[in-house]
């Protein structure tokens, strides 16, 4: 049986400029995400929200998972506070399932996101939950929360976005999607 290990935010610190918080919204699309990965026979273990990203690493690695997907919201520099907008994928630089679940990730947000020409596929070096463990692993911005619009659309498309992850990771895992 495929497995993932997921992980949502556990940044409650990071506000929504339509209220709310990261930790809140990102854990809402994981809830979401369940019925639809262990329909499609998914084993799914998830972080907990109440202990720091270096548990979650450490969780992550005691099991062999074959994708470990954190979701996060972004937020721009103090500088351009609210200007940027758009899903960004990150996969660990040189990793080539890494990136091959960020792709189909990325794709398939293309189709929801309003606006798919900002929707980004990113490699990096610099980010620990890609760096530090060891199964493929993709973090998905998958919005701007200080972003009106953006953090609107999260808010107003939990299920949506959860739907389209989960058929997302099907497609990786190379398993057919089946709907609870």
């Amino acid at each position: 049986m495929p497995s993932i290990f997921l992980s949502p935010s556990t940044q409650e610190f990071n506000p929504y400029i339509t209220g709310g918080n990261e930790e809140q919204y990102m854990n809402l699309i994981a809830d979401a995400m369940i019925p639809y990965l262990e329909a499609s026979g998914i084993q799914v273990v998830r972080n907990n929200p109440d202990e720091p990203l270096s548990a979650a690493i450490a969780a992550s690695n005691a099991g062999n998972y074959d994708l470990h997907l954190a979701l996060h919201s972004n937020s721009s520099p103090e500088s351009i506070s609210g200007q940027l907008r758009g899903p960004d994928v990150y996969y660990y630089t040189g990793s080539a399932k890494g990136q091959e679940a960020a792709t189909i990730i990325a794709n398939n947000l293309k189709w929801i996101y309003p606006d798919p020409s900002l929707v980004n596929t990113i490699a990096t070096t610099s980010l620990a939950e890609l760096r530090r463990v060891k199964a493929p692993a993709v973090l998905v911005e998958i919005a701007y929360h200080d972003n009106y619009a953006d953090a609107q659309w999260i808010t107003n498309n939990i299920q949506g976005i959860a739907y389209n992850l989960s058929v997302s990771v099907a497609d990786f895992l190379d398993v057919n999607f089946v709907e609870p």
